[in-house]
């Protein structure tokens, strides 16, 4: 199962990729922590990797390291817009509870 993007993710993507020099992807993955269990990290790849599959939709590539990946497969990442706010959206089949500030998650 792969990591899907969003139209609306993939340009946020793009144009976050274009402001940082040597930029070839977006970097997803999770890291133990939180009242829930684990929380995403997201940052820029300036290199994939061997361990790293790479996922590409719309013009855009996000990277994810192999031990992430079970966590994060059949995900589909989309941009939000709401007034003034945006951010990243994961939508993650895999979570099983998340905590009440909406930082982690569980995976049963």
């Amino acid at each position: 199962m792969a990591v899907q993007i969003t139209e609306a993710a993939a340009s946020h993507i793009r144009r976050t990729l274009s402001k940082e020099n040597g930029a070839v992807a977006l970097r997803l993955g999770v890291k133990a922590s939180g009242c829930s269990g684990f929380e995403y990290t997201v940052g820029v790849a300036d290199a994939v990797s061997e361990d790293d599959t790479v996922y590409e939709e719309h013009g855009a590539k996000v990277v994810v390291d192999r031990k992430s990946l079970p966590f994060l497969q059949g995900m589909e990442v989309d941009y939000i817009r709401e007034g003034l706010n945006q951010r990243l959206e994961f939508r993650n089949p895999n979570v099983t509870a998340s905590c009440g500030c909406g930082e982690s998650f569980a995976i049963g």
